[in-house]
């Protein structure tokens, strides 16, 4: 015990040592975690909006009044012909085009159904897809404005049909802001980067520089050698949380609702998977930049793809489904996003960190062998 406490030290003095690690170590992923916590935003604010008024009358200024008063529009463009709206649209200056028909007044004076066309620029599906929600709730407003007082005009006390009001609740995240979700995850990214780089380069360098054949000549067994050097970047990953953390929680003001104890027990077996893949890149990897490669393209990408941070795990398609049940970011996602944001408990989240646990174990012991085996 005494040899791997000693050993434990001496990695934690070396990178104690190491001015440039310990920069990229503690202060890239604070940098990392406040950049991708603004950036990574997929709240739409402000809709870039080009009208084409055909109709000209008080009506029609009034429905494009009622757009500029949602407070989701900013109407950039008045144009006079659809060539006009398509040039904007072409050249990307405007996101949705609304255009009033004609007969927009006269219709709804005889009480018949209008219809606005809306022309929108549509390479990012989902900016397009939240205006479109903008404007239904506009027209559905304004609708509501013409039943009212079409009631009001003709003395009806009562509607002419029942109506469904929708009383809507949101639960977890009440403000819908795309940071409070995404944040969470960028805490378990940052952390994978971290623990799995360090762990890959760790060997690589110490075979580098010639002092693993140092080690392996020495009375040191295998398991002290292993410990020694997994033991200081458990400490160096959970100190990173911790900073981590307060960002999430101080920053950006993301309270964690659920149990701090059980965020720390599942934060262990993720950066032990995380090292256990550090462990077996560092094994087939004979330079550091070799080793930093391999780590980025065949490990942390696929992680990062797969484990439904960026991208819905139901949108793909059902093989690649399969592989993602392989990814351990893809349960340690799951279980800080239900942690921090839901504050649920190891009863709802019993299966998710089963399976994290099982794969921990399988990496670590398959990365512990090889290593072994090397090192004979």
């Amino acid at each position: 015990m005494k040899t791997i406490y000693e050993f434990i030290i001496k990695e934690l003095l070396q990178f104690k040592r190491d001015k440039k690690m310990i920069s990229v170590v503690f202060i890239a992923p604070v940098l990392q975690i406040i950049l991708l916590g603004y950036a990574v935003n997929m709240d739409v604010e402000v809709v870039h909006t080009t009208i084409f008024d055909q109709d000209k009358t008080e009506t029609s200024r009034e429905f494009i009044r009622n757009i500029k008063e949602s407070n989701n529009f900013q109407i950039d463009y008045y144009t006079q012909n659809y060539n006009e709206v398509t040039e904007l649209i072409n050249k990307g200056k405007t996101l949705v085009a609304i255009v009033i028909p004609q007969d927009f007044e006269k219709k709804l004076n005889r009480r018949q159904t209008v219809t606005i066309q809306t022309l929108f620029e549509g390479s990012d599906g989902n900016k397009s897809a939240i205006s479109l929600g903008y404007i239904q709730g506009v027209i559905n407003r304004y609708s509501q404005k013409i039943i009212i007082d079409t009631q009001n005009k003709y003395g009806m006390k009562q509607p002419l049909s029942g109506s469904i009001k929708p009383e809507v609740r949101v639960w977890y995240n009440a403000e819908m802001k795309t940071r409070n979700y995404m944040v969470p995850g960028i805490l378990g990214l940052t952390i994978m980067i971290t623990t799995l780089s360090l762990m890959s380069m760790a060997v690589v360098k110490e075979r580098e520089i010639g002092t693993l054949e140092q080690l392996i000549v020495t009375p040191l067994k295998s398991y002290q050698l292993i410990l020694g050097k997994v033991i200081p970047f458990i400490l160096i990953g959970f100190f990173l949380i911790i900073i981590v953390m307060l960002i999430m929680t101080q920053w950006f003001d993301i309270a964690i609702r659920g149990s701090i104890t059980l965020l720390f027990f599942t934060s262990l077996l993720f950066v032990l998977s995380n090292l256990g893949w550090g462990l077996f890149v560092s094994t087939v990897s004979k330079t550091q930049s070799q080793a930093v490669m391999i780590s980025v393209f065949a490990v942390m990408m696929p992680m990062i793809y797969l484990s439904g941070f960026a991208f819905p795990i139901e949108n793909m398609p059902v093989l690649v489904q399969y592989i993602t049940y392989l990814i351990p970011f893809r349960y340690y996602n799951t279980i800080l996003r239900g942690i921090v944001l839901k504050g649920i408990g190891f009863s709802s989240l019993w299966f998710e960190i089963l399976i994290m646990f099982g794969i921990s174990v399988v990496i670590l012991t398959l990365s512990v062998l090889r290593f072994n085996k090397k090192l004979e």
